[in-house]
């Protein structure tokens, strides 16, 4: 995560934080009043504005009368107001220093956000982000499955992979080592089970290749003969 958090408060100007935004490269900001968060200002906050000429009186006629009164002075709001308070998100979702990355992600997935502020102790400690986590990818050393040193280490890694996985058909004899080289045999249910069955041998470790015989029990729409 980002320890250094840029915060701004409610009765700061949309402008100023137009302009820390550019400073710091950042594309939220966290909103807090006496030290508790409130709300967050992203980049999506503020697409909508008189000042870009993008606000919704440029809408055709028959969308607004679509749009009801109170939706249409709520955009009015947005796109005029010179005060974060007005233009802020105030639904913010949070998580915490010790929440494992799994769930942090699939919160990021699930929710449809960008980022999350970090909180401890009702404070705002840091801001984990989607570049965040793609940062930690890029920066990880991810150790390959099993230590086998043998050909029949290999296999009896490999197989035990694989029937821990639902999506798996194989079965012991698909499945052969020479000298690091994996022979697969038998049937597919579909394409993505390959690309599944690739994946997972290419992460054992001692695999030099894969020799792919196993055939395809039903073929994809693209390979049959054309009539």
């Amino acid at each position: 995560m980002t320890t250094e958090v840029v915060t701004v408060g409610p009765q700061d100007t949309v402008k100023n934080v137009a302009l820390l935004m550019t400073t710091y490269g950042i594309s939220a900001v966290p909103v807090v009043d006496d030290g508790g968060l409130i709300g967050i200002v992203s980049e999506g906050d503020l697409l909508h504005r008189d000042e870009l000429g993008t606000c919704g009186h440029h809408r055709s006629w028959w969308l607004e009368l679509l749009t009801g009164n109170a939706a249409l002075a709520a955009e009015y709001i947005k796109s005029h107001a010179q005060h974060v308070a007005d233009v802020m998100t105030d639904r913010v979702f949070t998580t915490t220093p010790d929440t494992p990355v799994a769930e942090i992600a699939e919160i990021l997935e699930t929710k449809r956000v960008k980022r999350l502020p970090v909180m401890k102790d009702g404070k705002v400690v840091g801001i984990v982000s989607r570049a965040n986590l793609v940062s930690a990818i890029a920066k990880a050393q991810r150790p390959l499955v099993g230590a086998a040193n043998d050909d029949v280490g290999i296999r009896s890694r490999i197989l035990q992979e694989l029937r821990m996985e639902p999506w798996s058909t194989a079965r012991a004899g698909d499945v052969a080592v020479e000298d690091g080289i994996v022979l697969l045999r038998g049937y597919y249910n579909s394409v993505a089970e390959r690309d599944a069955c690739h994946v997972l041998i290419e992460n054992v470790d001692g695999v030099r290749r894969i020799e792919d015989q196993r055939s395809m029990l039903v073929l994809p729409l693209s390979e049959y003969p054309a009539i």
